[in-house]
């Protein structure tokens, strides 16, 4: 018998599913509705209450790690003892004051945001609870397993970092600012490398702000002079704001990075030109 899953009380995708509408709506301009979504993200995800703990559970599952087989058999086992130590009482409340926020101060449309990685969520959660076949249980690990060997495709959340990678990836920006960044190109590689130990929570809304920000001001250069009256600047101009735009339904990858980084250095070119003149 195939068993339902409800992604409702997936506390995973739950997370996943605010980042996104933190992310869509900051780029959208809905600063309440950004708001709103990061207050129920701070809220219902403390530091080691029971909603974060059995988001930790999935997220040790959840992603490509790299790693040898005999590895994640392990940290399958040690997640799934971990998970079954939560009280689920406790976690059924937790996450039934979570889904009324979330209807209550934002909308039940949240629950129908894409969420890239739906499918392994829900295989997690099937796993989770515990109520499969031997062999059933053991073909959904299998899958799970299967994905944490599989190397990332240059995702900037799974890297391990140090001096020599950031400064490789600087390099990839573009070397003649590997010693000249500006302030905000700074925050976001900090941000960046912070990422690997809070599981991405402060970049993702870091690049929330910096986003709309870019956005905002390439919106305006349309007015400057200098571009208003070259109809193939303004094409570019707008490819960079759509691009920008596009970013709310992707994971954050060396891609997104690097366009940010080059659209900061392009704001700050644009604005100085305009005040020398």
């Amino acid at each position: 018998m195939k068993i339902k899953h409800n992604k409702k009380r997936n506390t995973a995708f739950v997370y996943e599913a605010l980042i996104r509408e933190a992310t869509v709506a900051t780029l959208k301009g809905d600063k309440a509705t950004r708001d709103k979504a990061l207050h129920l993200i701070k809220k219902h995800f403390k530091p080691n209450n029971i909603l974060k703990r059995d988001l930790v559970c999935y997220r040790s599952l959840c992603e490509e790690q790299n790693l040898e087989k005999t590895t994640s058999e392990k940290i399958m086992k040690e997640a799934k003892v971990a998970q079954r130590l939560i009280d689920p009482h406790g976690l059924f409340k937790a996450q039934t004051e979570l889904i009324d926020d979330v209807n209550k101060e934002l909308s039940p449309s949240v629950f129908g945001n894409f969420v890239p990685n739906y499918k392994t969520l829900a295989t997690i959660s099937q796993i989770f609870q515990g109520r499969l076949s031997p062999k059933k249980t053991v073909m959904l690990e299998n899958q799970v397993i299967d994905n944490m060997t599989r190397a990332p495709e240059q995702s900037a959340n799974d890297s391990n970092i140090d001096n020599v990678v950031l400064k490789t990836f600087v390099n990839k920006f573009n070397g003649k600012y590997t010693e000249n960044l500006l302030e905000e190109q700074r925050s976001l590689l900090s941000y960046y490398i912070a990422s690997f130990t809070d599981n991405s929570v402060e970049l993702k809304m870091f690049l929330n702000e910096e986003i709309t920000r870019l956005k905002k001001e390439m919106l305006n250069a349309k007015n400057i002079s200098e571009i208003k009256e070259d109809n193939e600047m303004i094409t570019k101009t707008n490819k960079i704001i759509e691009k920008l735009e596009n970013f709310a339904s992707q994971n954050i990858n060396e891609d997104v990075l690097l366009t940010v980084m080059r659209t900061q250095e392009l704001v700050k070119e644009i604005y100085s030109d305009g005040d020398s003149n």
